[in-house]
């Protein structure tokens, strides 16, 4: 079973798949308040709200900020409005009513008003919308802050090409200005641009007269826009007592004089469709050609404006129309009453019906019209209609975790229209407009049914069909399909069967030119030769025999077009034999054949319909069958994740067999099986979908048709804001209250640490939910609880927690008597539970009898509290027991006024084991002085021949190491660079292989730190990424923010790390800036040490820079580290471990008798010699073997050891590991013509007491060349290392600690002595020197070479601070360079060269390379150490060749400082090359997600650091906004949670 750490992880992917997938998107900005204004130019966006301009780049990165507060000075049009910084104090805001990209001449036209509501304009610079190129006291736009007003910019052509502003304000009569300035009159007005007419810019007058446009009644303006020299106009006329509300069209000619362009209005009504007035919503241009207009708008009816639809006119102007004769409208003083009615359009469609639809953009790809269609709950939907007005299925694009409502102004990306601009509430999103990198298959891509998707041959991928130049490609046809292939079957007169296939795709022409098919069958032929030749996108098969089997006839389609081959298979039936009642179910049976329907029933397709529409008027004949009845679905609102067990009440439900929800009219249906019918009632699942609003449900009949009908609404996912109480006991059951929304859709509760115990809902509403918290396995510790919604199938994180406390400890009580009841205080021990009257109850018990005692007050203290309950009518006082209750808990406690219990026991325990003790101890004397006598004789004997022996191997063994070991496992630079940044997450040794035994259980903050060495993205990152990668570019922020969080006591030398790795990943497509950063860090460590503390600089990982350093040495070293120093590293590493095998290896403890480490030296080894064994290899399944492989093992060695020798040396002569892990392979040993399988433990296993040795080749008594077989395991047998912990249970060469018959192994019971083995110590330093001399002298590398370009530069960087803090002891510089490049980096790697290779480390190997790393530091070291008998083995066994080291290593030294000095420039070049190599290879998103956790636990912190540093206040507000959107993202959406 998963740890609970490990389910939160898993279920938390689960709810980022379920939400957030549909919210991944191209960018994303949260502004300060609510959108009011949104606009796009080709290189960048505008975003207006209440009390910011924003100037964004494409990808919604923030250019700059314009504040719009200000302070106001003067009256009326004199008034003045004058800026002030973002932190001072302001009487007034200007408010943008119109927002205006004039691409033409580069500026902004920013218009508006002031909170004295006058009129204000501004003309800011596209490029730097900082930059006010001219202001004006002038009103344009509507008067107020009021909204259904529009504006565009016009164009005029002629001689000199002219720009107006036209602004259509909202009109209502029967108001007044409530301003001191001049309000406007006019319904639309045009505004000069510049100054070439004689008004000026932002003037409205005209060359004679002021031109005028008036409204007759009350209008609100919707959408405005110009295409040529048409001007459009939308508008809703509101209700009146002429009339009910309608929508207007105008138009009006773009002509040199003002007056002349407003008197050209023309104008006609849009007709909604069974309503008699409407209301639009949301405007915006199809496609515009000299033929026709199409315009699309969402309407919706006056009574009920949630009831939204997507209708299609053609707007194209109609000169027919008289001018300035509208109903509506006029270009006079005053409108008078005008007979006659204006001109009707019908739409050509009615596209799409939902509820509540707020904004709408169109655009074309060829002839497909796509509509990008947003929402009141959060939805941005994407619709493609084909030429014939048919849509495909509505797709999701995004789905907001609350209802956020749609802002109207959607926008294209102007430079790719790749993406939409779509706004939400305060929220900016650039939304991919099309899904086509999330498929993955070509049958995917054509089934997403997008038209701007093709499958690219080339790439193997969907993409956009501009993107897949030069290749072949396969796509979705040009109109809507819902398969790839139709087909009818025909019967001539002639008898002859002809089957018609029509391919539903479209391709490059090239693979048009090479269309072809081929039909065929299991069984022979299909088709004729005489079939016509294929012609894209249709081929005919003529059957050979003329006729069809009666069960029917399966056929497979194989169509090719270029490289692109598809098959189909379809089913052949004589069409007569579909005979039955004319169902909905008969006639899609027979369309789906081939064959027509008509009111006949089944026949050839000559004599039929051959469309599935026909289907949908088919009526059922009348059955036996009543049809069902549908009274309601509880419940009738759940999440987008469904709902398991919804209940259908209803009548005749019988016969029903599932429940069919019709999502969208386009889209195919979904159905549900049910079960529990009892005829009046049902259970079955409501199915999750993409996306949120009201479908419809009814019942599905055997025949197919469908009944009743009912509405089921989708809503948002529930979401958590608070939880009370905040704490509960570890036994559980106490009462939680979660506030948040949508909370009636929770099926269930769970905690973190035991997230499969579910709690079901005691009571839940739209806003609150109670539950009873699980219980706990530990009763002792305080630990904290995340919690978690379970909703249909999902987990959501609520991103609330629960703090887990000890049970609350009773401890006594007293009663006392008033009048005839008596009052009860209960003592508790104070604790943090903080509970309430209502979770204590108790009664007290009398005579075998309880009384309740009503809770009726608490009294907290510091030390205790004190519950106040009250026992009605006692008989008595004296209670002897009181039951306290709470959760599901009961404690009795005693009352302790009674006399207690005498407590005189004593204990009389005599000593009277004296005498038996002396007894037991004179016996064993004499037999130990017998023992003794005997095996002193023998002591001296043993030792004398073991240190002969020791001296005669180290003079007799040959090192016969190899130095060729094939191809070296370097690792790539982003798994080298993970493992050195985070060691505890991927430090532990190759990626794949059997090591997962031991691996480290993941936890939630690995997982994340695992995230940022990911390169593919999981999911959109948050809305707060963008926002902290800018903040943390900025220094004085970050070096703020390091130190803030290091003078904290919570963090943590592994957080100091993680942050210090974090900020490494963030930055490495910086590493300039990196660089930067980490001198500044240093210079304040630095700083920050006093002089007497200076030489302990560096040397240890205690703060975020020295981590910084280790990290930034090994990216800008990886380079020399592969090229110079790796091969002879891996070397080492190879010799060591092949010198540790040469002798008898403990199986149990890993130690070794060759080894350099004196801690894994195995002294205790029994004598033993080597065996030659030819192994056999199983090759194929009949027995066969192949030829026989000699591999040399001990005698000592286990069954295991000798099985891994085998396998090492079938890889050392093939130069590939066998096909099969150790764990899958067994060996079997040739006996006597059989073979018998060999096993570590088996029943022949030897036992001391309760301990088990492992079988050995000794054990086995397996002869020198005898033959063993090796093969694979069917089913792998668990080794004795996976029962747990195993020390204590099993022994090999080591003897356990009990007691045995000596007599029984007295060659395992002679003495043995560590020091007389230490002389394979030195043998074993002795076969590894070779490698060591080389493996050092390729660090500091011949006199001749230069030293890495990184290490000159940090040296220098080192020399000129030590000249600033003028510091004159060389010593102190000497151990900041030895600090900071050999101990930070080389020992680093040395001592784990896992990090570099894709090797397996064991801590045997771990032990050896210590050895050799501080060989190599006390090559550094200015100290001579007198070494003496006492000294550790590993300073003794180098210590003659250190001397000679530290003079290599001191000419290292002096050469650095003598090489030519390092420009910053040319460094900064060599970062850049190295940031450019691997700019892919991490998810930065990932490691700023994280980082900006770490920087959220410090925010206060980290304001008073920078606001004591002087910081600018921009960036405490910056950190303020990060923190508010994690905080505001947190509570309302299911992010994705790290694993543990």
């Amino acid at each position: 079973m998963l740890p609970p750490r490990l389910w939160a992880s898993v279920l938390c992917l689960l709810w980022a798949e379920g939400c957030r997938c549909l919210e991944a998107t191209g960018g994303s900005f949260t502004a300060d308040g609510a959108v009011r204004h949104l606009v796009t130019a080709l290189d960048g966006v505008y975003v207006a709200t209440e009390e910011k301009l924003y100037q964004l780049r494409r990808d919604l990165s923030v250019v700059r900020a314009v504040n719009q507060r200000g302070v106001l000075t003067g009256a009326g049009d004199a008034a003045q409005f004058s800026r002030v910084a973002e932190e001072d104090p302001g009487n007034a805001t200007f408010g943008v009513n119109v927002l205006l990209a004039f691409a033409e001449n580069g500026t902004l036209v920013s218009c508006g008003v002031t909170d004295d509501e006058c009129g204000y304009c501004e003309l800011r610079a596209l490029a730097d919308v900082s930059a006010v190129l001219h202001r004006e006291r002038i009103l344009v736009g509507p008067p107020g802050r009021s909204g259904a007003s529009a504006a565009v910019l016009v164009a005029v052509d002629g001689v000199e090409r002219d720009f107006y502003i036209l602004t259509a304000v909202r009109q209502r009569k029967g108001e007044s200005s409530r301003g001191v300035c001049a309000s406007s009159t006019e319904a639309v007005y045009l505004h000069d641009t510049d100054n070439r007419h004689d008004g000026g810019i932002f003037s409205f007058s005209g060359d004679s007269s002021n031109p005028l446009f008036k409204s007759r009644g009350d209008v609100d303006f919707v959408d405005a826009f110009q295409l040529g020299s048409a001007i459009y106009l939308l508008a809703n006329v509101l209700p009146s007592e002429a009339g009910g509300g309608r929508v207007r069209l105008i138009w009006l000619r773009a002509k040199t004089k003002k007056a002349d362009t407003l008197k050209s209005l023309r104008g006609a009504s849009l007709l909604v469709p069974g309503q008699k007035g409407g209301r639009l919503a949301a405007s915006s241009v199809v496609s515009a050609g000299p033929a026709s207009t199409l315009w699309a708008g969402v309407f919706g009816a006056d009574g009920d404006p949630s009831a939204t639809q997507l209708l299609l006119f053609d707007v194209t102007p109609d000169p027919e129309i008289p001018a300035d004769k509208d109903p509506d409208f006029c270009s006079a003083v005053t409108c008078g009453r005008r007979d006659g009615a204006a001109k009707e359009l019908q739409p050509l469609k009615v596209l799409y019906r939902r509820s509540a639809m707020t904004s709408v953009a169109a655009t074309t790809h060829g002839t497909w019209m796509v509509f990008f269609v947003g929402t009141e709950d959060g939805q941005l939907i994407k619709l493609s209609v084909d030429q014939n007005h048919r849509g495909t299925c509505p797709t999701v694009l995004y789905r907001s975790a609350d209802d956020r409502k749609a802002f109207p102004g959607m926008r294209l990306d102007r430079a790719d229209g790749k993406h939409v601009y779509a706004a939400f509430d305060d929220q900016v999103l650039r939304v991919p407009a099309s899904t086509c990198r999330t498929r993955r298959t070509r049958e995917d891509c054509w089934s997403a049914q997008d038209p701007s998707c093709v499958w690219c041959h080339s790439k193997k991928s969907c993409t956009f069909k501009d993107e897949c130049q030069n290749s072949h490609w396969f796509s979705f046809p040009d109109d809507y399909q819902k398969k790839r292939i139709s087909y009818t079957v025909q019967r001539h007169n002639s008898g002859q069967i002809r089957l018609d296939v029509r391919t539903h795709v479209s391709a490059d022409q090239n693979a048009r030119d090479t269309f072809a098919c081929q039909f065929s069958r299991r069984s022979g032929e299909l088709c004729s030769r005489e079939g016509p030749f294929p012609t894209f996108p249709q081929c005919t098969c003529v059957l050979l025999n003329g006729t069809l089997s009666a069960e029917g006839t399966s056929a497979a389609v194989k169509v090719r077009l270029g490289p692109t081959v598809f098959t189909e298979r379809i089913k052949l039936t004589t069409c007569s034999d579909i005979r039955g009642s004319p169902t909905a179910a008969l006639c899609r049976r027979c369309v789906e054949t081939g064959c027509g329907w008509s009111e006949d029933g089944c026949s050839w397709a000559t004599a039929g319909a051959t469309n599935d529409g026909v289907c949908e008027t088919t009526t059922t004949r009348p059955t036996n069958v009543s049809k069902p009845e549908i009274y309601s679905i509880s419940p009738g609102a759940v999440s987008f994740y469904g709902h398991n067990r919804a209940v259908l009440l209803g009548s005749n439900l019988g016969h029903v067999t599932g429940v069919r929800i019709q999502i969208d009219e386009d889209c195919a249906p979904r159905e549900s099986p049910v079960w529990n019918n009892t005829g009046v009632s049902l259970e079955f699942h409501i199915p999750a979908i993409r996306g949120k609003g009201t479908v419809r449900a009814c019942a599905v009949l055997p025949d197919g048709g469908c009944h009743g009908d009912a509405a089921i609404a989708y809503t948002s996912a529930p979401s958590c804001a608070a939880v009370t109480p905040s704490s509960t006991w570890s036994s559980g059951k106490r009462t939680i209250t979660l506030a948040g929304s949508n909370l009636d859709a929770v099926d269930g509760v769970s905690h973190g640490h035991a997230l499969q115990e579910v709690s079901l809902p005691a009571d839940r509403s739209f806003r609150n939910l109670t539950y009873q918290t699980p219980a706990a396995a530990s009763t002792r510790s305080v630990f904290s609880s995340d919690i978690y919604l379970k909703v249909a199938n999902e987990t959501l994180a609520c991103w609330q927690s629960i703090a887990y406390h000890p049970d609350p400890q009773f401890t006594g009580f007293t009663a006392t008597r008033r009048g005839d009841d008596v009052r009860v205080a209960v003592q508790k021990s104070a604790d943090r539970l903080e509970m309430t009257v209502k979770e204590v109850s108790a009664s007290g018990v009398y005579g075998g009898e309880e009384y309740p005692c009503v809770t009726e007050a608490k009294d907290a203290g510091d030390s205790a509290d004190f519950f106040v309950c009250k026992i009605r009518s006692a008989p008595d006082v004296n209670f002897r027991q009181l039951k306290v209750f709470y959760g599901d808990k009961t404690v009795t406690l005693r009352n302790t006024s009674h006399p207690f219990a005498l407590m005189w026991l004593v204990v009389l325990a005599i000593p009277c084991i004296v005498v038996a003790v002396a007894l037991i101890y004179r016996r064993q004397q004499k037999q130990l002085t017998v023992k003794m006598n005997k095996r002193m004789e023998n002591l001296e004997l043993d030792i004398r021949n073991d240190i002969r022996q020791g001296f005669v191997d180290m003079q007799t063994e040959k090192a016969n190491l190899l130095e060729k070991v094939g191809p070296i496992p370097f690792l790539d630079y982003k798994d080298f660079a993970c493992r050195i940044f985070f060691p505890e997450v991927n430090g532990s040794g190759r990626r794949t292989g059997t090591r997962t035994r031991n691996a480290k259980r993941p936890t939630l903050q690995n997982e994340a730190l695992t995230a940022s060495c990911t390169a593919e993205a999981r999911g959109r990152p948050k809305e707060s990424v963008p926002a902290l990668s800018e903040l943390i570019r900025d220094r004085r922020f970050l070096t703020c923010a390091v130190h803030a969080a290091e003078e904290q006591k919570s963090f943590t030398v592994k957080d100091k790390c993680a942050m210090a790795s974090l900020l490494t990943v963030a930055l490495h497509g910086d590493l300039s800036y990196l660089t930067e950063t980490t001198e500044e860090l240093l210079k304040d460590l630095m700083r920050k040490n006093s002089t007497a503390q200076a030489k302990m600089l560096l040397r240890r990982t205690e703060s975020v820079v020295e981590k910084l350093l280790t990290n930034w040495m090994s990216i800008c070293l990886y380079g020399f580290l592969k090229e110079s120093v790796g091969q002879h590293l891996f070397l080492l590493a190879s010799a060591l471990t092949q010198q540790i095998a040469r002798g008898p290896v403990d199986r149990v403890t890993g130690k070794a008798l060759y080894t350099l480490s004196e801690d894994w030296l195995l002294w205790q080894a029994q004598d033993f010699t080597s065996l030659r064994l030819k192994a056999l290899f199983a090759a194929g399944g009949g027995g066969e073997v192949s030829e026989p492989l000699e591999a040399v093992a001990l005698t000592c060695d286990t069954v295991e050891q000798a099985k891994e020798k085998i396998l090492r040396t079938f890889e050392a002569k093939f130069g590939f590991p066998y096909n099969r892990p150790p764990m899958s392979v067994s060996i079997e040993l040739e006996r006597d013509g059989a073979f018998v399988a060999l096993e570590e433990v088996d029943a022949s296993s030897e036992a001391v007491g309760e301990v088990t040795m492992l079988n050995t080749l000794e054990h086995y008594k397996v002869p020198d060349g005898a033959t063993i077989k090796v093969l694979s395991r069917k089913d792998p047998s668990a080794s004795w290392k996976d029962n747990g912990d195993t020390s204590g249970k099993y022994f090999h060469l080591i003897d356990p600690d009990v007691d045995e018959n000596r007599g029984k192994n007295p060659e395992r019971k002679k003495l043995k002595l560590k020091e007389v083995h230490l002389t394979k110590l030195l043998s074993t330093k002795v076969a590894v020197h070779s490698f060591v001399e080389n493996l050092f002298g390729s660090v500091w590398g011949p006199s001749n070479r230069r030293a890495p370009l990184a290490v000159k530069y940090f040296f220098d960087f080192l020399d000129r601070q030590a000249d600033e803090m003028k510091i004159s002891d060389p010593d102190v510089l000497h151990i900041w360079k030895t600090n900071s490049f050999p101990l930070r980096f080389w020992v680093n790697i040395l001592k784990n060269p896992q990090f570099v290779f894709d090797l397996d480390k064991s801590a045997h190997l771990d032990g050896c390379l210590s050895v050799t790393a501080q060989a190599f530091m006390d090559s550094f070291s200015l100290s001579d150490t007198q070494l003496g008998k006492h000294a550790p083995t590993n300073k003794l066994l180098y210590a003659k060749d250190v001397p000679k080291y530290k003079e290599e290593a001191k000419d290292y030294f002096r050469r650095i400082r003598e090489q030519q000095p390092i420009s910053r420039s040319d460094f900064y070049k060599f970062l850049d090359e190295e940031s450019k190599k691997h700019q892919n290879d991490f998810n930065e998103a990932a490691a700023l997600e994280e980082l900006g956790r770490m920087i959220r636990r410090y925010v206060p912190q980290i304001c008073e650091k920078l606001e004591q540093t002087g910081a600018p206040a921009q960036l405490r507000e910056q950190l303020r906004r990060v923190q508010e959107t994690s905080d505001g993202a947190r509570k309302s959406r299911g992010a994705a949670a790290d694993a543990f």
